[in-house]
């Protein structure tokens, strides 16, 4: 059970109502982070706002969900590892052999391993990566508005980690454990 709690729509703060609506909406239903982020419409706004922002970009859906399970799998958050996973197959976005392959930083489309190189870097690292990576990515193919997507993607990734680390949401997908954790 999460530290603080995980309201329905029905009983979420009012100003979070709307938001909610618009998740399940946009997802047939409403992931348990997205309620419990909504104890904060504030929280949950920008969260929303930084996501459809992201989704946005220049940034192909598969490459997005790469970066999200290595940043989950080094952060050893479970829910966001659960999640990406599932919606991983569940959009056709990455097979089984390309999520274990993202949990590992490694793609076998190169394009894609130089974007996991780059974002795994940049936790491990604590975003002080080097002109030697950001020059491997350009390398790789990736315009200066990419990189600045892939290290987005990073510190939107380590936000929902660490919520869903810090106050322990209920995983309401099928469940993964990250390789630290298992």
């Amino acid at each position: 059970m999460s530290h603080i709690p995980t309201p329905e729509i029905d009983n979420a703060p009012e100003a979070s109502k709307a938001l909610l609506e618009g998740v399940k909406k946009q997802l047939g239903s409403v992931p348990n982070m997205f309620r419990l982020v909504a104890n904060s419409p504030e929280v949950l706004n920008g969260q929303l706002a930084f996501s459809a922002a992201l989704n946005g970009g220049k940034l192909d859906a598969a490459t997005r969900e790469r970066i999200a399970l290595a940043v989950a799998e080094i952060n050893g958050c479970n829910y966001c590892l659960s999640a990406h996973s599932y919606i991983g197959k569940a959009f056709k976005l990455l097979d089984e052999g390309e999520i274990d392959a993202a949990r590992r930083g490694k793609s076998a489309d190169a394009r894609a391993e130089a974007a996991l190189v780059l974002a795994t870097e940049l936790v491990k690292q604590r975003g002080k990566v080097g002109e030697a990576q950001i020059a491997a990515a350009k390398l790789a193919g990736f315009s200066d508005a990419e990189i600045l997507e892939i290290i987005a993607h990073v510190a939107y990734n380590t936000f929902t980690n660490y919520v869903n680390s810090a106050l322990d949401t209920e995983i309401d997908f099928p469940r993964l454990e990250t390789r630290a954790a298992a």
